[in-house]
């Protein structure tokens, strides 16, 4: 979702919506909200963090951003995650 007062993030959380949409949930036939919820878990990390390269991260898949992502920011690993000293 988007933060409050920028709207123009709204097309990524709409996009993975629809992603999810055709490429999961259309395709499953769950039996339960339990494990609806565990299967779209399920693809979210294993399939789109893991496997499907978007053309926003310059076609590599998020893992694939998010380890050479501080490299290229020269950023420390701890400045990342705890930016408040």
């Amino acid at each position: 979702m988007a933060a409050a007062g920028e709207p123009s993030e709204n097309g990524y959380a709409e996009r993975l919506i629809c992603t999810i949409k055709e490429e999961e949930a259309r395709l499953s036939d769950y039996q339960s909200m339990a494990e609806a919820r565990e299967e779209l878990g399920r693809f979210i990390e294993a399939v789109y963090n893991q496997l499907r390269p978007h053309s926003a991260l310059d076609y590599q898949t998020p893992a694939e951003f998010e380890a050479v992502w501080p490299q290229r920011n020269s950023l420390k690993v701890s400045e990342i995650l705890c930016p408040i000293k």
